[in-house]
């Protein structure tokens, strides 16, 4: 992993990002599903599956679910 993960939802919209030493790396487009570099030329040295972004997504709803139950819905 790159550093921190982070995953905000507006309705179906949402925002997931990367970040490395306190600097966004890269988003990824939840309606196109493609990574979106913070700087164009980061994409000629790096590769990022948006697919993996969109599992993560998956499973960090799944543990929210989760402490939601286990908290009684508090």
């Amino acid at each position: 992993s790159y550093g921190p993960a982070f995953y905000q939802s507006y309705d179906g919209a949402g925002q997931f990002t990367y970040d490395f030493d306190g600097e966004q790396l890269f988003s990824v487009d939840l309606k196109k599903k493609e990574a979106v570099w913070r700087l164009p030329e980061f994409g000629n040295f790096a590769y990022f599956d948006p697919q993996s972004g969109l599992v993560s997504i998956a499973m960090i709803k799944a543990h929210l679910e989760d402490l939601v139950k286990r908290s009684n819905g508090t």
